[in-house]
């Protein structure tokens, strides 16, 4: 079948989570059509899995302006700009409600299986960018579909893609094998099935970040209720502790942060979490009870454990989009234009400047990886950042470079965001607690602390 002029075609969108639900605003905002493909049944499906989670921002700083202008119309009422999210709030009320409101310009239950250009695979340079791209779906139920795009926006985030518990970046040893007993996510310990799990129970938490404060912090707690005595914890860090290790404390720019810091640190002060220091996990085996033993790489063999928890990381799916020409950093797995801006060894997320189209492109024109999926395996994105990104790309493919090229969000010069804070009571969270870097432009999205104190960012 021959491919439609590429100027009648839509952009599509993969992904419909915050980021790709903005990009489809701004491009509905700039004339274009939009076409949003979403793997699971609802918008906002990864957000869903941590609706548990509290933001620390507010609302006023997790809703786009494109986005709330095409809302408007439809008496949509923005909630209490003061008051904190939950994951589950943030889709409720939120994103199901945009893409509502876009309506068949969002598909559900669509995975997009590969993006290329028309009758070019990466190798063919010949008429390359005079191409549409051909982007390869499989609907739920197996059927298979090829769409034709102008532009194609990459927003499918990193939440599908945890980084292992192999200290390699590889998964450890055993580590499949081991899979009934090991998670990627911060536990909802409020689910009795999910409780149950844990109650009583030696798991091991393997991570250093603020993922990892949440999951001590929450054990330990359990360890000190009715249905959790015998609940144990063991910390596994890759490096040893210092000063910096529970963070800032009561000097904490983010008081949250600070206080998710020292309830780890209580944690292990308590003796309800043993840290275990220069441990690089290299093997998972069971024991003949069924339990898990952790071997490192240096021959260490850690007392057996019931359950893991590997909270390392994320990373960016890059698989179905081999046939493209991207540029990206050969660490971080981000454009290669914005990869030192966020390098996570020289900068906090309050140091990244906003950036839009220049920092985004690739060698393969009009197509770009925006929102977490942008950062690669760096951390403490921006949400609002994203937005930017999204305006800016919305611009440019409708031909508005000046547009594309003005910075339309001003960032604060210092800061950093970080994962998850613990208040003491729901209400408290809904009203109180430090938005990232405490600034209304400014949100780290990610995954922190239930819903019952607060989190994420």
């Amino acid at each position: 079948m021959n491919a439609p002029a590429t100027t009648e075609l839509p952009v599509v969108v993969i992904g419909a989570g915050p980021a790709g639900l903005a990009a489809a605003a701004h491009l509905v905002d700039r004339g274009l059509e939009p076409l949003v493909l979403e793997a699971g049944p609802v918008a906002g499906a990864a957000v869903r899995e941590w609706a548990h989670v509290r933001l620390f921002s507010t609302w006023g700083e997790v809703t786009d302006p494109a986005a709330e202008k095409l809302l408007a119309p439809t008496g949509w009422v923005k909630p209490d700009a003061a008051t904190y999210p939950s994951g589950g709030d943030w889709a409720e009320r939120y994103l199901q409600p945009l893409a509502d409101v876009l309506g068949d310009q969002v598909r559900f239950g669509v995975t997009v299986t590969g993006v290329s250009r028309a009758g070019r695979d990466r190798i063919v340079d010949a008429d390359r960018e005079t191409q549409p791209f051909v982007v390869h779906v499989t609907h739920t139920g197996g059927r298979e579909e090829r769409l034709f795009a102008r532009a194609v926006i990459d927003a499918s985030g990193t939440w599908t893609t945890p980084s292992p518990a192999g200290a390699s970046g590889l998964p450890a040893l055993g580590e499949k094998a081991a899979s009934d007993r090991i998670t990627y996510r911060v536990p909802d310990l409020k689910g009795p099935a999910v409780r149950a799990r844990y109650a009583g129970k030696r798991t091991a938490v393997i991570g250093s970040g603020a993922s990892a404060f949440t999951a001590l912090a929450h054990l330990a707690d359990l360890a000190t209720s009715d249905d959790g005595t015998g609940t144990k914890a063991v910390w596994i860090l890759r490096r040893g502790i210092s000063g910096s290790t529970f963070g800032g404390g009561t000097a904490d720019q983010l008081p949250a942060r600070g206080a998710l810091g020292l309830s780890a640190k209580a944690a292990v002060d308590n003796g309800h979490a043993d840290a275990v220091t220069g441990f690089r996990t290299d093997a998972i085996e069971r024991d003949n009870a069924g339990r898990l033993v952790l071997v490192g790489e240096d021959g260490r063999r850690l007392d057996p454990v019931d359950e893991v928890i590997v909270l390392t990381g994320l990373r960016p799916d890059l698989s179905f989009l081999s046939e493209l020409r991207l540029g990206l950093d050969e660490r971080l797995q981000a454009p290669t234009a914005l990869a030192p801006l966020i390098d996570p060894n020289q900068h906090s997320c309050g140091t990244v400047y906003p950036h839009g189209v220049n920092e985004l492109s690739h060698p393969e024109k009009d197509v770009y990886l925006v929102g977490m999926k942008s950062y690669g395996r760096a951390p403490t994105f921006l949400a609002m950042t994203g937005y930017e990104q999204v305006r800016s790309i919305a611009a440019a493919i409708a031909g508005d470079q000046e547009a594309a090229e003005r910075v339309e969000l001003t960032l604060p010069e210092s800061g950093v965001c970080g994962g998850a804070g613990l208040f003491d009571e729901p209400e408290t969270a809904e009203q109180s607690g430090g938005g990232c870097c405490a600034t209304p432009s400014t949100l780290q999205i990610g995954i922190g602390a239930p819903a019952s104190t607060s989190g994420g960012c």
